[in-house]
């Protein structure tokens, strides 16, 4: 019964969420090539309440538990396992005060409305995995903006979606680069629970019904770690922890 009524609820969602993806595009649009990157951030950050009201009527809650004050004086690494596509909005509206930024796959930089456009514009790096070089160079790149203007960078480690919730090894490249540019930056990590569900039958029909939770964990110091290898250990033991079976 559950699957039937997911078929109706995900026409009106995706022609809900097709239509908030394209005309923020335009809204994005008009926003930086007028107003420049502050009118562009603002109009992505509402971008990011919308698609949240879109994933409402399929009947999903969202909850965000965040005990600590974050300050936006200095760069944060956010690490966080990967669910979903819908594991983004969240991150983005509840942290939007530091101004969150997404290491991507090139792939994403076009074709999506808003999507592309904010990762092209909006100071995300988008880096190509059968190219290890391009990657370095981007994330050295990335990891000095990050550090320069004192924004928040995420990263999702495992390198690709959990399509049952159970997480991957995390490849640790990436976020060792990250340390390494970015030495001022306080690391946060973020578990995410149920994301996953979202797409229990595939893309079509939409999961209803989920309570998608997402928990910040305690941030870490780097310059309390000699051995980095012992604080993505930490990082990924307490991601992972905190996953609901």
């Amino acid at each position: 019964m559950r699957k039937i009524l997911a078929y109706p609820l995900s026409v009106i969602f995706y022609l809900c969420f097709g239509l908030t993806l394209v005309i923020f595009h335009i809204i994005q649009w008009i926003s930086f090539n007028v107003f420049g990157y502050k009118a562009l951030k603002v109009s992505v950050d509402w971008l990011q309440f919308f698609i949240m009201r879109c994933l409402n009527l399929l009947g999903t809650r969202i909850s965000f538990y965040n005990p600590y004050n974050l300050s936006t004086d200095r760069p944060l690494i956010i690490v966080s396992n990967h669910q979903s596509m819908y594991d983004i909005s969240p991150i983005m509206w509840y942290m939007r005060k530091h101004h969150v930024k997404f290491v991507s796959k090139k792939e994403l930089g076009k074709g999506i409305p808003s999507v592309s456009y904010n990762l092209r514009h909006g100071g995300s790096v988008l880096i190509d995995r059968k190219n290890p070089r391009q990657s370095l160079s981007a994330m050295m790149t990335f990891g000095d903006y990050i550090e320069k203007t004192k924004r928040a960078a995420v990263i999702f480690p495992e390198g690709t979606r959990s399509k049952d919730g159970v997480p991957r090894p995390f490849k640790t490249k990436g976020l060792e680069m990250l340390l390494k540019k970015v030495p001022s930056a306080l690391i946060v990590p973020v578990t995410v629970n149920n994301s996953w569900k979202m797409l229990r039958y595939g893309n079509f029909p939409m999961g209803i019904g989920n309570h998608m939770k997402f928990t910040v964990h305690k941030p870490l110091e780097i310059i309390n770690f000699t051995d980095k290898t012992e604080l993505i250990e930490q990082v990924e033991q307490t991601i992972v922890a905190a996953i609901e079976n």
